[in-house]
């Protein structure tokens, strides 16, 4: 085993599988500690040591060698998940690593953590009767996790990328029939929460950003809506929060079908407002409870099952009408890029892979305009 050691770099060592080591050692809080860095170079080991150096003198933790994953985990998520993500998915990553990932991993020592554990936790998390999907949450938060301690020099590699992901079905999207739409509609046309379904199904509108939608984000002169936040329920408390995603925030344009039913729920809400003492809307939401207060997620789930059954549909979730507002936008010709930017989709891929069923119909009609064209041009 080489060792060399270089001028205010500690003790540098090449191990036998050809990585290097930078070693360190420091004083926390009274108490003497260790620390490894590793990298495929001298140069890179040692870059990293350095860096955790600076980090220790900003007050930034180091993970010793004998630091558990359950104790690298919680601090990722105070120190590094829970400033960055929006509430409602730091709820969620919070979950998967309590409930999956420390039961099964959080006894290891952080640098002895091996792509066969996070394998066998996968296996573990399956075979308790839970998705592929579940795991493969749980992969993704472990490898993001792990892809922190990386860049901090904390483990030599991030394991969880050399990890295979279980494969996940993916379940072809079902819109509802034009049939279906019209007796949904029908159903729902008397009901005070018109409008909301009517945005759900014709312009594919999230849930929470339904919820969140406030009067200042509606522009009935220009006919604009814009989507700017959430609402979402975390540990009981209503929030708005940023959409999923930067493409998430969009404008759209607001078609009459669409514009007048909104001016009626509008002027709807006034009389409302008028006959309660106090009125709960603090955000200046659209859609609220007849006292004003935000509508929780569950009892509009629970008012949508109620139209469905009305109008003789067999339940599908309420994320089946953004699907069924897509699809419909596909159907009618629209380009597929345009539908990405009404949903909000990051991607292209992500909105062409949810909607390979209608695609083909597409492409059919565009074989049939290639072939009426081209058979003008060639004279046959």
């Amino acid at each position: 085993m080489a060792k060399r050691r270089g001028n205010n770099e500690g003790s540098v060592t090449q191990l036998p599988s050809g990585v290097w080591q930078a070693r360190i050692s420091y004083v926390e809080r009274g108490v003497r500690k260790r620390k490894a860095f590793y990298g495929k170079t001298r140069k890179e080991a040692v870059e990293k040591m350095q860096q955790a150096l600076a980090e220790l003198q900003k007050g930034m933790p180091v993970v010793s060698e004998r630091t558990t994953v359950a104790e690298y985990l919680q601090m990722w998520l105070d120190e590094i998940a829970k400033p960055t993500l929006r509430p409602r998915t730091f709820q969620r990553y919070e979950q998967l690593v309590r409930v999956h990932l420390i039961p099964h991993l959080g006894h290891l020592r952080l640098t002895q953590l091996a792509p066969a554990h996070v394998n066998k936790m996968m296996q573990a998390v399956m075979a308790s009767g839970l998705t592929a999907a579940t795991a493969q949450r749980a992969h993704a938060v472990l490898r993001r996790a792990l892809g922190q301690a990386e860049k901090w020099g904390m483990v030599a590699r991030n394991v969880a990328k050399l990890v295979d992901t279980p494969k996940v079905e993916r379940k072809e999207v079902q819109p509802l029939t034009a049939e279906q739409i019209a007796a949904f509609l029908e159903q729902a046309r008397g009901h005070r929460l018109y409008a909301l379904f009517l945005l759900a199904v014709s312009l594919g509108l999230r849930q929470g950003e339904l919820l969140g939608l406030r009067w200042q984000d509606i522009d009935f002169e220009k006919r604009l809506l814009r989507v700017r936040v959430q609402l979402q329920r975390v540990k009981g408390q209503y929030v708005l929060s940023e959409p999923k995603s930067t493409s998430s925030k969009r404008t759209l344009q607001l078609p009459d079908f669409v514009l007048q039913p909104l001016q009626q729920h509008r002027a709807n809400q006034l009389l409302e407002r008028a006959q309660v003492d106090v009125w709960g809307n603090t955000w200046d939401l659209v859609f609220t409870t007849s006292s004003g207060r935000p509508i929780d997620a569950r009892d509009l789930t629970r008012a949508y099952s109620s139209l469905l059954r009305r109008a003789g549909i067999p339940y599908v979730r309420f994320h089946t009408l953004r699907h069924t507002a897509a699809s419909w936008l596909l159907a009618m010709g629209c380009d597929i890029r345009m539908v990405q930017a009404v949903l909000g989709h990051s991607q292209i891929s992500l909105t062409a892979n949810l909607y390979t069923h209608v695609v083909p119909a597409l492409l059919k009609e565009a074989a049939e305009r290639m072939e009426s064209f081209y058979r003008g041009l060639l004279g046959d």
